[in-house]
């Protein structure tokens, strides 16, 4: 009947060999023997997996050295992103990307008569026959500034209220989701 391995767990949670068991070949080639002196071996340590040889370095030529040493340089940058939208000038952002992003997020809703303006560091939307009507005011002309908001229906707006007061950076898909989400509560897109 042939002796079983006793394996016990360490602490660690790691399978330890039990000292009546026979050690690993690895470790077995990696134990030195006993000195000539007569001084007891040192006990081997646990076998760990062999590691992966690291990938020699190539000598590079003097005429190709330009070439070699731009690729490893090349494979390491990483690719630029855009910048953000938001990092545009104000003018540029609210009328390249706000209004835009406000046009298309109202023709999902079904406003389709939608008219857009912008002045005076105001954003000022109108549909229905300019019926119904809301305003967007920078309080400077810079996006992370602090915004105020107004909305009306057949009569010129009588309250501004504060406008993303929490927030204090102010992405584009943020902006135009509080308007829609402030309009939406009003139930000007659908009703209850």
């Amino acid at each position: 009947m042939p002796e079983e391995e006793t394996v016990s767990p360490s602490p660690e949670g790691t399978p330890v060999p039990d000292a009546e068991s026979p050690p690993e070949p690895e470790a077995e080639a990696q134990a030195p023997e006993a000195s000539a002196e007569g001084e007891p071996a040192p006990k081997p340590k646990a076998a760990r997996p062999p590691k992966e040889p690291k990938e020699p370095k190539e000598v590079v030529a003097a005429g190709a050295e330009g070439e070699a040493a731009a690729k490893p340089k090349a494979a390491r940058v990483a690719k630029e992103k855009p910048p953000a939208p938001e990092a545009k000038p104000f003018p540029e952002f609210i009328a390249q990307e706000y209004l835009p992003g406000l046009t298309k997020a109202f023709a999902a809703r079904g406003v389709s008569d939608l008219s857009l303006s912008f002045e005076n560091s105001q954003v000022t939307g109108k549909w229905m026959g300019g019926r119904r009507q809301f305003t967007v005011y920078f309080t400077k002309p810079d996006i992370d500034a602090q915004k105020a908001f107004s909305c009306s229906q057949d009569a010129p707006p009588s309250t501004i209220e504060p406008f993303l007061i929490d927030e204090r950076k102010a992405p584009l898909d943020l902006l135009v989701f509080r308007v829609i989400q402030r309009l939406n509560a009003e139930k000007w897109f659908a009703p209850n």
